[in-house]
């Protein structure tokens, strides 16, 4: 399969990678724990149905020494017991914040009030800014079919 355009190498698909890149690089510095950015960053990717992301995401995790139990075990987090109440938080509003779509009232008090119980201001703010990422590169990438399965862990540093 080949992508219906190559966006990396496109001008304007160049420019706009650079800047969202540079947020993301912010939100990797935030205080938010890396681990938990990047369950984030897989669940709204499986959720999105983004093949590139959740190959990149999953082999990153793994390279940053997740467990192979818990990659495997995202999409299914609500029945798993090896997640921290903190992460399980945090998945939850990924799945209310990139399923926004599907509840007429957008992401419910009760998550964000889990979420706010685990993560200062500074943590929820990047979390909020994680789940907005996420999903603008899910999206990119869907919406140009670009093709999963290749990604070397660091590829892109």
């Amino acid at each position: 399969m080949d992508a219906r355009l190559d966006y990396f190498a496109n001008p304007v698909g160049a420019k706009f990678l650079k800047h969202i890149n540079s947020a993301g690089h912010a939100l990797g510095l935030s205080a938010l724990p890396a681990a938990t950015q990047e369950l984030v960053k897989i669940r709204a990717s499986q959720i999105n149905g983004c093949g590139f992301c959740t190959d990149m995401h999953t082999k990153d995790a793994a390279h940053a020494g997740e467990t192979q139990v818990r990659l495997n075990l995202v999409a299914a987090w609500r029945e798993a017991t090896v997640f921290t109440p903190a992460e399980r938080a945090a998945l939850e509003l990924t799945e209310q914040g990139t399923r926004i779509a599907d509840a007429a009232g957008g992401v419910d008090d009760a998550a964000w009030a889990e979420a706010a119980r685990h993560y200062d201001a500074e943590q929820l703010a990047a979390l909020v800014g994680l789940i907005a990422l996420i999903n603008a590169y899910n999206r990119v990438n869907v919406l140009i079919r670009q093709p999963a399965g290749d990604y070397v862990p660091g590829q892109f540093a």
